[in-house]
């Protein structure tokens, strides 16, 4: 006699070729969640990674634009690595709201964290895959638009003095500092010394 298997026989098994990128996709995210405390060596690797495409674009003499392109990206991924999630000039706007997301302004104020605007590891991330894509570009010739590359180093350089200015006037006028390494830590043994 047949037994009722009951759902199983209406589910279809899934196709094997979305079987494989399903599980592809799964092992690539076990790869990230590994990597992820591991902040130097990922910096490392995408340095090393930048490098190899600097490289290729001095060796091959083209690609100014694809490189031009990969700075303008990774200007704006640091513009927003350096900006707080909750912009204070725009909290300052809203002057009946005054919500705990705004920054303090004064020494008595509560003290609050510095949230990024993009984190640390979207950065990372962000910033590897756009060199990446830009390294694979630079292996059709359908990118290698003619250009006078001077132009674009100078107005690159320009951009980045210009929105650095502004970025630094805006830390200075509402008092926070995006890194961690100049700020005070509490250590565990002053508070045992302190006790005894």
């Amino acid at each position: 006699m047949m037994e009722d298997a009951g759902e199983d026989v209406l589910r279809q098994r899934p196709n094997m070729v979305v079987t494989f990128f399903k599980r592809l996709g799964q092992t690539y995210q076990l790869m990230l969640d590994r990597w992820t405390p591991y902040t130097t060596s990922r910096w490392v690797a995408t340095v090393v990674l930048l490098c190899a495409f600097i490289g290729r674009i001095i060796i091959a003499q083209g690609w100014y634009i694809v490189t031009y392109a990969l700075a303008i990206y990774h200007l704006n991924l640091l513009l927003a690595f350096l900006t707080p999630k909750i912009d204070p000039a725009m909290a300052e706007l809203d002057a009946d709201e005054d919500g705990p997301d705004m920054l303090p302004t004064n020494q008595n104020e509560e003290f609050r964290p510095f949230i990024r605007r993009l984190p640390e590891f979207k950065f990372w991330y962000s910033a590897t895959k756009a060199t990446a894509i830009a390294f694979f570009c630079t292996f059709w010739e359908f990118f290698n638009i003619p250009v006078f590359w001077p132009i674009l180093v100078m107005y690159f350089i320009t951009l980045f003095c210009i929105t650095m200015k502004r970025q630094i006037k805006h830390m200075i006028r509402f008092r926070y500092i995006p890194f961690t390494w100049g700020k005070p830590k509490f250590q565990a043994d002053q508070g045992k010394e302190e006790a005894k």
